[in-house]
């Protein structure tokens, strides 16, 4: 029983890290993520598969350096260690001003009548319980809204407008 309130403590506690964090990223990074929104808004499935090819392609890059890496010395370590590092965190601002345009359209669509901010930190907590259902959330939400996000922050990084 202690495990399962645990584990409900630490999904409420991380829904409001995320929440707050996304209102972080929402407020210094606008343009951005209102671009991301609009491109996602627009383009979907677009998004989805070049968030997905990406993602795929780059982490399997990352992974297979940090493989490598694991087995050399120290020196090869580091060399092998950093441009993986340097991918996995190209990826992770990706996903950021990804995952915040998609808690904007989410919070838009559900909220229509709260103000922005208010917007955001439900969207971002309805968008963390969704991704915490068991199998569903986990192995099917969570990897479609991370690829649409990735993809749509690359579309809006390289479109003209």
């Amino acid at each position: 029983m202690t495990d399962l309130l645990r584990l409900t403590l630490i999904i409420i506690l991380l829904t409001i890290t995320f929440a707050s964090y996304f209102l972080v990223i929402g407020a210094l990074f606008t343009n951005r993520v209102n671009k991301t929104k609009n491109v996602i808004d627009q383009t979907p499935g677009r998004s989805f598969g070049l968030g997905m090819v990406n993602f795929l392609f780059f982490g399997a890059i990352a992974f297979a350096l940090l493989s490598v890496a694991e087995n050399t010395g120290a020196f090869i370590k580091g060399l092998l260690t950093i441009p993986a590092l340097i991918i996995l965190t190209f990826l992770t601002i990706l996903l950021s001003i990804g995952l915040t345009g998609m808690v904007k359209i989410l919070s838009e669509r559900i909220f229509p009548d709260l103000t922005s901010w208010k917007q955001i930190a439900w969207g971002s907590v309805v968008l963390c319980f969704a991704c915490a259902l068991p199998f569903i959330g986990w192995f099917l939400l969570l990897p479609c809204v991370a690829f649409i996000g990735i993809g749509g922050t690359i579309l809006g990084i390289v479109q003209k407008s």
